[in-house]
This record gives C-alpha cells, sequence and structure tokens, in this order.
C-alpha cells in the first residue's frame, strides 16, 4: 500500500475513527486503526466490538493495500506534522513508513486480516432524517442517560417509529428527557435501545452535513447503522426493556412558571458554584405576581464553609408557588439544550418531580426529581 494525501484530512479522518478505539483490551488490534485503499480513497476504520466508526479521505493511491497501525502513535505523530502531503508506504513485516517534508516515522503495524470486520447493512434505510434534527434530538436527550453500565438499559437512549414519528427517550432514575419529531417512516410500533455513547459520538461526528443521514436497524435487531457524508457509524444495540417512560410523567401541576430561558440557565451557573459544595442542591422559591407586581422566582445556593448565593428573576407564574429544590447540574443540563425564548417549569410539592417543557414547542420534556430540603 502507497498512498498520499493531506495532512488536514488525514488529521481529521484519524480524529473520527479515534473515538471507536479500544482504550483497554485483551485484543492488542482494538487498539488500531485500519488502513485501506478503497475504490481511489484511503478508508480508516475503528471498532471496540460495540461501536465502529468507518470515514474515508481523498488520497491518491498508487499501490493498493491495507494494513493496522497503533492509533495513538499514527493520530499523535500526524497532529504533529504540518498541513502538507503525507506519504504512507506499507513496507516489509507489517509496517508503514509515514512521512512528510523531512519528517518521517517507521510503525510497526499488525495485518489487516486480523482486524475485526465492521459490519454493513445492505437493507433499505429504515428512515432518512436532516442532520441538523437529528442532531438536536439526539442533544436534548442523550445526557439524561446514565453514564455508567450497571444497568445498561439506563446507559441506552430509547430511540422508537411509529405512526410517522421518532421519538427518543433517555433516563438514568434522576430525570427524564423525551424528544418527539414527526419524520418520514414506515416502521410503526418499532423500538431499539441505542447506547448513549453511540449517539453522542454521532451527534460530535455529523458536523455541519447537509446530506440526510440514512437509520438502517438491522432485521435481527442486534445492530444499528448511520450513514453519513464520508462518515458510517455502526453500533451494538442494548438488549432489554426500556421503563414505560408515560408513567413518569406528572400528569398535572399545582403551579406553572413561565421564565426567560438564559435568564434562568444564567442564574442556575451562579448558584452551581456554591451548590457544588453542598450536594448540588438549589433551591427555588416560586412566587406569583399579582395585578400590581409580576412573579419572581428566587434562586438560592448555600455552602456552609463557602457562602451562598442569590438570584431573583421575573416570571409569570399561575398557580400557588411554593419551594422546590432540584440538582444544580441536572437544571443547567437541560436549560443548556432548550432552544426557544422562554421555558416552563411545572411543579406540584417539593417532593414531587417538576417538569420542564420549551414554550411555543410541545415535542420536549424534561423530567427532573426534586431533592430534600433540609431545615425548610
Amino acid at each position: 500500500m502507497k498512498v498520499s494525501c493531506l495532512q488536514e484530512n488525514l488529521n481529521r479522518g484519524l480524529s473520527v475513527v479515534s473515538r471507536a478505539v479500544s482504550a483497554r483490551s485483551t485484543l492488542p488490534i482494538l487498539g488500531n486503526i485500519l488502513l485501506a485503499t478503497d475504490n481511489g480513497r484511503l478508508k480508516l476504520a475503528a471498532t471496540n466490538l460495540e461501536l465502529g466508526i468507518t470515514t474515508w479521505v481523498g488520497a491518491e493511491v498508487e499501490r493498493e493495500g491495507s494494513l493496522t497501525v497503533p492509533a495513538r502513535l499514527l493520530t499523535d505523530f500526524v497532529n504533529s506534522l504540518p498541513n502538507e502531503k503525507v506519504i504512507l508506504e506499507a513496507t516489509s513485516g507489517q509496517k508503514i513508513k509515514v512521512s512528510s517534508g523531512h519528517s518521517s516515522a517507521d510503525l510497526h503495524g499488525m495485518d489487516a486480516e486480523d482486524f475485526p470486520p465492521i459490519p454493513t447493512v445492505a437493507d433499505e434505510p429504515t428512515v432518512k432524517i436532516e442532520p441538523g434534527l437529528l442532531k438536536e434530538m439526539i442533544n436534548q436527550v442523550v445526557f439524561a442517560a446514565a453514564t455508567d453500565d450497571s444497568r445498561p438499559v439506563l446507559a441506552g437512549v430509547l430511540v422508537k417509529f411509529d405512526n410517522g414519528s421518532l421519538t427518543m427517550a433517555a433516563a438514568d432514575g434522576f430525570r427524564l428527557a423525551v424528544k418527539e419529531h414527526e419524520v418520514n417512516v414506515d416502521a410503526e410500533g418499532m423500538s431499539v435501545i441505542v447506547p448513549a455513547k453511540a449517539l453522542d459520538a454521532l451527534a460530535k461526528l455529523m458536523g455541519d452535513a447537509s446530506e440526510p443521514i440514512e437509520i438502517t436497524i438491522t432485521p435481527n435487531r442486534s445492530q444499528i447503522l448511520f450513514h453519513g457524508e464520508n462518515v458510517d457509524i455502526i453500533s451494538r444495540l442494548v438488549d432489554g426493556n426500556f421503563p414505560n417512560y408515560a408513567q413518569i410523567i406528572p400528569k398535572q401541576s399545582e403551579t406553572r412558571t413561565v421564565i426567560d430561558t438564559q435568564e434562568f440557565l444564567r442564574a442556575t451557573k451562579r448558584a452551581f458554584i456554591f451548590a457544588r459544595d453542598s450536594s448540588n442542591v438549589i433551591r427555588l422559591q416560586l412566587e406569583p405576581g399579582n395585578d400590581l407586581t409580576p412573579g419572581r422566582v428566587l434562586i438560592t445556593a448555600t455552602a456552609a464553609e463557602v457562602g451562598s448565593g442569590a438570584d431573583e428573576l421575573q416570571a409569570t407564574i399561575e398557580g400557588g408557588g411554593g419551594q422546590i429544590a432540584f440538582n444544580a447540574k441536572y437544571l443547567q443540563d437541560v436549560l443548556s439544550v432548550v432552544n426557544t425564548g422562554q421555558v416552563a417549569l411545572e411543579t406540584q410539592a417539593a417532593n414531587s418531580p417538576g417538569v420542564i417543557k420549551p414554550v411555543g414547542n410541545g415535542s420536549y420534556t424534561h423530567v427532573i426529581m426534586p431533592m430534600h430540603m433540609a431545615n425548610r
């Protein structure tokens, strides 16, 4: 194999597939990246056996071939090179020479035949979706998935196709995020659980893609493939039953508070400065207004040995008001992905979940469990 390509393009491709490189594995080859010529381009691929990523880089192919190379070594070296032409040439004994200008390196690789095959899906896509919409849906739910794998189902995101709509839901036991959107899909009643890490990688790798993303679920419901511009991401699916999230969403509320999203977010961030030293607890005092004065939300956080902070925000409050406490990080997470000017907070009592919904957009619902307020 002998190919040449621009350092910038190769570096970008390596950073894409590196997300699937296994950091710790008993199989050394999983720490490698597959380099292979493919129809006049250079194909890069990596897998950790749960997630596989393939991308293609424009290249001049002088000699066909394939080889796997240690991912970190290759990526670090290419990243250090100037933005000039890089030549990759396989030599004897499963080695590859990487050269650019006056710089070169000889890397010891492994036979491409030993690299685990990354499955491809030949079936027709289950759905095609605009990248901007898909990215928004992922970003609004993926952070609510559990970060540990002790309960694999909760470390995944429910992806459901039904009656021309796509629904994504994630929950970690303390919060729930649900996003729905109409899509052109024939599948009815089909639902799978996708690892949150795979969807997070997909959202980051889509960039400014303009072509629709094709989503294909294998007939045996074991894998899902996302095909985009010059990148394929294939992930295993999580086996199990996702919780009935509809039962978690409160059906009614005693108080509805409508507040400016960005002001609420900024105040939450300021409160978090103190809350992080006191179990992340921030308190919200909801006080309805009257004919002469608007309603107000008092946001406070106290760290016994550090100090305290408070913000007072104007809001439209319907209902009896009251107090409730939330995890500041959870509240900050959801407010960061709300893209409407105002957000509604629906509450019942201090020990009941709060519901956050963007005003004017009924496709997103977020539920946060309350925290205990000591010395109320």
